[in-house]
């Protein structure tokens, strides 16, 4: 809980300038964005659920519903500070929700469940494959599951290769201290993320069909799984 609390304050004072964060430290953040929409299989005049499962500032819901403008999309995230701002992106269908993952409840269906750069907070597998059966519970028949994320390697060598291509991103706009101190600093102390081929397994045991790697590169992947 503590840990929780501590990314809660990370985020709160880090909203105002989270959209020029994220553009940093995340490689090519546009282009994960971009598969999430690409692999929503609804005609875009169709009036789809969906919710968005660590929303931010409403980057990713504002990229759903510039393509499905009928979309109803719920907004998640435990901090207060990014809901603000996210409600400033949206249009008057959002629906906005303060809460941990933790202590979410699904009260209704949906079409589609997103999340991106949030479910790297959960403690370990165990953690995610329960949260993993309440999306498949909360998802429509032929709802679809779509995950962009940090996520680990297979091995300690390619780890440590896939942290090196990181840091020379960062690198491009930012110097080896700040990296070191704040990103890093705040990266091992606070995320957990999962092996990817972990995750596409959990994905197939909780019940979805269809898993698949819709984006990579490197330690950034987009992975979605169906109901079928």
């Amino acid at each position: 809980m503590e840990r929780n609390k501590q990314i809660q304050t990370h985020f709160d004072q880090e909203a105002q300038e989270f959209d020029e964060i994220i553009q940093t430290i995340i490689p090519y953040y546009d282009q994960m964005i971009e598969a999430i929409v690409a692999s929503i299989p609804f005609e875009t005049d169709q009036s789809i659920s969906v919710i968005d499962l660590g929303c931010g500032t409403g980057t990713v819901a504002h990229a759903i519903q510039e393509v499905y403008p009928n979309a109803t999309i719920t907004c998640v995230d435990m901090s207060e500070e990014m809901l603000t701002i996210a409600k400033q992106k949206l249009n008057n269908q959002a629906i906005y929700i303060a809460s941990s993952f933790e202590h979410l409840t699904f009260e209704k269906h949906y079409d589609v469940v997103v999340s991106s750069l949030a479910l790297h907070h959960l403690e370990d597998q165990m953690a995610h494959q329960q949260f993993y059966h309440q999306i498949y519970d909360a998802l429509n028949l032929k709802g679809l599951f779509i995950n962009a994320d940090v996520i680990q390697a297979s091995s300690a060598e390619l780890q440590d290769a896939f942290m090196q291509k990181w840091i020379s991103f960062m690198n491009r706009k930012i110097t080896l201290k700040e990296i070191q101190e704040r990103w890093l600093k705040s990266h091992f102390e606070e995320d957990r993320p999962q092996p990817l081929m972990a995750e596409l397994k959990t994905l197939e045991t909780v019940g979805f069909k269809a898993v698949d790697i819709v984006y990579k590169y490197y330690n950034y992947a987009v992975y979605l799984g169906k109901k079928s």
